[in-house]
């Protein structure tokens, strides 16, 4: 069995296109499907269902997946033996987060982290609603809520506070609110529902109940701004916004908690690049649980 044609089916079963895969494997349409035509000939039955919308594995095709899959992860395995014999720490690990904790705490750690490893080329992805670690979407990923099934290692990384903000000059404008009843006349600066893709991102809903009046985005980063710049009353991340001029924490009652988790793969949680991210991330999270756990102005609660 030829693993160029192995390889190209798994990118397309992993990718639902012909012309997706092509462009991640750099190589042109007409390529692609010759070998998928050639996989498919040597295996004498479909592996795949091409329809306009895109290509779905068969049933045999799904099997062929599994296969390959193995496959790759040996291949994998062999590199990465053969790069830690006589080389440094190589290769690229794609890490997914939420957009929240990617902005203001992975992106300066995992920057540093690749100064000191230069041959390492270290990738952060923004956490989509469906996340696969099987398809090879991520190598490492940090969610709030772990999946119950799969072949994955969970690790517990730390809880994290949020609270409620508003910026100086919007409490200049509109008045303190000294309890959670004093909201209505004020706007709330939520996410997006349609967005959130765990009940862990609930939060925002304690406090809309007292009021109608809402400014909704779908980032952190944009609910940040949007909060600074007057819009409204958000709950934000206390390590996200720690130190940020012009922004006061009120209703110190009111706070959450929750908690990130790191996910990796069984079957390639052993290669060295990734173990050693997970290790350094995991590391640099006990290191840095204050700025996390320690909530601004108020003792952390449970939300």
């Amino acid at each position: 069995m030829n693993w160029d044609h192995l390889r190209v089916f798994l990118a397309v079963a992993r990718r639902g296109q012909i012309l997706a895969a092509a462009q991640v494997l750099g190589l042109n349409h007409a390529t692609v499907a010759r070998r998928l035509d050639a996989l498919e000939e040597a295996m004498g039955v479909p592996l795949l269902e091409r329809r306009p919308s895109g290509s779905v594995p068969t049933e045999a095709g799904e099997r062929v997946v599994r296969i390959a899959e193995r496959i790759e992860t040996e291949i994998l395995g062999i590199t990465e033996d053969t790069r830690a014999r006589g080389a440094s720490l190589s290769g690229v690990v794609r890490i997914g987060a939420p957009d929240g904790l990617g902005t203001y705490f992975l992106a300066a750690e995992l920057g540093a982290l690749q100064q000191d490893h230069p041959d390492l080329v270290v990738e952060l992805v923004p956490l989509p609603r469906v996340f696969s670690l099987s398809k090879r979407e991520a190598d490492l990923a940090v969610c709030l809520d772990p999946p119950k099934e799969g072949k994955l290692l969970v690790s517990r990384l730390t809880d994290y506070t949020l609270g409620v903000y508003a910026a100086e000059t919007y409490l200049q404008a509109h008045g303190m609110p000294s309890r959670e009843e004093d909201l209505a006349p004020h706007v709330l600066v939520t996410g997006v529902d349609d967005y959130a893709y765990t009940s862990s991102l609930d939060y925002a809903r304690v406090l809309s109940r007292w009021t109608r009046r809402h400014f909704r985005c779908a980032s952190v980063a944009g609910q940040i701004e949007a909060v600074r710049a007057g819009v409204g009353i958000g709950v934000l991340h206390d390590f996200a916004v720690r130190g940020v001029p012009g922004l006061v924490r009120i209703l110190p009652a009111v706070t959450f908690r929750r908690a990130y988790h790191l996910l990796s793969h069984r079957d390639t949680h052993a290669l060295a690049r990734i173990a050693f991210c997970r290790s350094h991330l995991a590391r640099r999270f006990r290191e840095a649980r204050r700025l996390f756990v320690d909530a601004p102005g108020s003792d952390p609660a449970v939300g």
